[in-house]
């Protein structure tokens, strides 16, 4: 193998195109600093704007990919690449990119639709695919939530808009929905208001809609009773763990007995 002749024809390349070539890496570099101070300018714009909160993060990521794309077209041109072969094989690189992330894309368009129709918004606490948590940010591709464990949970935008949305903030406040066994033996009515009183004397307790105590179902040893206070959203945890415990005193305190089922749920999230 003739290693000099390569290696000549290497140098001559270089010779006749490596002017253009540093050229064109300076313009690359030079060109990226000041992208990333305009998209830093535009982020403030649009802070100073108020514009909506999750329109911004979109709208950067979005503008940085064009802009991006502009400037590796024009250092492109510079080196020496004819444009329109350069545009004609980035298409092609693409359409197969675009073919082997349909499911990017699916979730670029699901992301848009979020924008367009708001089923949620930045702070929102929403129950997504069985996720719970507070909407930190909306993306191209991803809706960011940070969970009640204080977990960041990131959901593609398609799941998103193929399953079903629960939106907890929407109507300001919830419904806590809890629920204790109570033997044949005891007397409802009685149990009621001791129950309600307790839940009345819980601080943060909304009194509209009023706080709900009633018999749920029956079972074969117990008499299943719903206690449905209402808080608002931020409140909901406060609420639940107390109205749980000032029941128990309250209990305690009349010698109302309470049946005991291993593993029964306490409570959920209800609207």
């Amino acid at each position: 193998m003739d290693f000099k002749h390569y290696f000549d024809l290497a140098k001559e390349a270089l010779i006749l195109h490596g002017t253009s070539l540093v050229i064109g890496l300076i313009v690359l570099w030079v060109g990226m600093k000041i992208l990333n101070k305009f998209l830093g300018w535009v982020n403030k714009l649009m802070l100073k704007k108020e514009l909506d909160a999750d329109l911004r993060p979109f709208i950067h990521s979005l503008l940085s990919a064009i802009l991006k794309m502009l400037l590796i077209l024009s250092v492109a041109g510079i080196v020496g690449i004819p444009i329109t072969s350069f545009v004609a094989i980035l298409a092609a690189v693409s359409f197969a990119i675009g073919m082997a992330l349909q499911g990017s894309l699916s979730n670029f368009a699901a992301g848009i639709m979020i924008l367009i129709f708001k089923p949620y918004s930045q702070g929102d606490l929403i129950d997504v695919d069985g996720k719970i948590g507070h909407v930190k940010e909306i993306q191209i591709f991803n809706t960011i939530i940070i969970g009640l464990d204080n977990k960041m949970v990131i959901i593609p935008n398609s799941i998103v808009m193929s399953g079903v949305i629960t939106n907890m903030t929407a109507e300001q406040n919830l419904r806590v929905e809890l629920s204790i066994n109570m033997p044949y033996s005891e007397d409802f009515d009685n149990v009621e208001r001791i129950i309600l009183d307790a839940v009345n004397k819980t601080p943060k307790v909304l009194q509209d809609p009023k706080p709900l105590v009633g018999i749920h179902s029956y079972d074969s040893h117990y008499i299943i009773l719903a206690i449905w206070p209402y808080a608002l959203t931020e409140d909901y945890w406060d609420v639940y763990f107390a109205v749980n415990r000032n029941v128990k005193k309250a209990l305690s305190e009349n010698g109302i007995k309470v049946a005991y089922t291993e593993g029964m749920e306490l409570g959920e999230i209800g609207k």
